[in-house]
């Protein structure tokens, strides 16, 4: 008996310490700023935030983009003589260390991996951030107009929103591919994100449906806001949670869609590059020259995880169910403020 009544009073002591911490520590600040300190706080998102702006500035400053010529020596384009034995990267210790010029070493017609990887990671960046923004534009819109409205406007909205839904996204997106895909990677990005948005969908429905009930929604009809500005004034920013950390879920399931599209040889293609492309170009070289098949796929998974650590620190920041066990210093610290305001 003694030792169950002391863990329910060491969880009483957890539960009331982080309670203690976190209402002082958030004392008069609005609802906004909590969660950008809560955000702030999440080491794996603010390392993955680092992580991918570092990869995003090296992929658009090295190769240049929009007309922008960039700073490395070598374009993904030019071939040349081969420097290494088989094309193997040049970076050494021998001398301190030096990256040589061509770090990701060459393919078989001399043109350099790294100037290559750099490009199809700006083009898999681009097609990524398009699909995010097309599925959170089209799944907010659909979702917020089905939960405000209800009724017939609901049913139909939901039906052809299940319609897409039970369609196997790698054959529509292959099809997509297809037909729009090739070089053209930001209309690749707006194809897909014209699939994908379902989810985003279904669940800022859910969220308007019940916060149509609340007295704030009333208030603004009674005062004769439009339903317009009650959708995208007043309800919006109350379901702005679920619609970020859901978006970037979604962008992580996006760039690893687009590499496979391409990989299978319905994505990106030739002149057009991206990581997945790379990959299936490379393929066959998996045994012979493995760091042509390696370096695209390492800046996928990096890329992918960075956005997924994101939207968990988004996740923990908007969720107020979300809460961390406090360190043993931080139980003291609260100890004493609780010791200091009774005396």
């Amino acid at each position: 008996m003694s030792t169950n009544n002391d863990n329910q009073n060491a969880l009483a002591l957890d539960e009331v310490g982080d309670n203690a911490i976190e209402s002082k520590e958030t004392e008069g600040l609005s609802q906004g700023k909590i969660v950008l300190r809560k955000f702030l706080r999440h080491k794996g998102a603010m390392i993955s935030i680092v992580v991918l702006v570092l990869v995003a500035i090296f992929a658009f400053s090295a190769q240049g983009f929009a007309g922008i010529p960039g700073w490395w020596k070598f374009s993904h384009t030019a071939s040349g003589p081969v420097v290494n034995p088989g094309g193997a990267p040049t970076w050494s210790f021998s001398n301190f260390f030096s990256l040589g010029d061509h770090p990701f070493g060459q393919d078989e017609i001399g043109r350099d991996n790294f100037s290559r990887v750099m490009k199809g990671t700006q083009i898999s960046l681009v097609v990524m951030f398009i699909i995010g923004i097309v599925c959170l534009i089209i799944g907010t819109v659909v979702g917020a107009v089905a939960g405000y409205y209800r009724g017939w406007v609901d049913s139909v909205l939901m039906r052809i929103t299940d319609g897409f839904i039970i369609l196997p996204v790698i054959v529509v997106g292959s099809i997509l591919g297809v037909l729009v895909g090739g070089a053209n990677g930001p209309l690749l990005g707006v194809a897909l994100g014209c699939i994908l948005w379902v989810g985003l969908a279904r669940l800022v429905r859910g969220d308007f449906m019940s916060l149509r009930e609340r007295e704030f929604v009333d208030s603004a009809r009674v005062a004769g806001a439009s339903d317009f500005r009650i959708m995208f004034k007043h309800m919006l920013p109350n379901a702005m949670g679920v619609i970020i950390v859901n978006t970037t879920l979604i962008m992580s399931q996006a760039i690893v869609l687009e590499a496979s599209l391409s990989y299978l040889g319905f994505g990106i293609k030739p002149p057009g590059i991206s990581l997945g492309q790379l990959i299936s170009e490379y393929q066959t070289s998996f045994a012979t020259r493995p760091w042509l098949f390696w370096w695209p796929g390492l800046f996928i998974i990096v890329i992918a995880l960075c956005v997924n650590f994101i939207g968990d620190g988004l996740r923990d920041a908007f969720d107020p169910r979300m809460k961390t066990i406090p360190s043993w210093r931080k139980m003291k610290k609260a100890e004493r403020m609780a010791q200091k305001e009774a005396k």
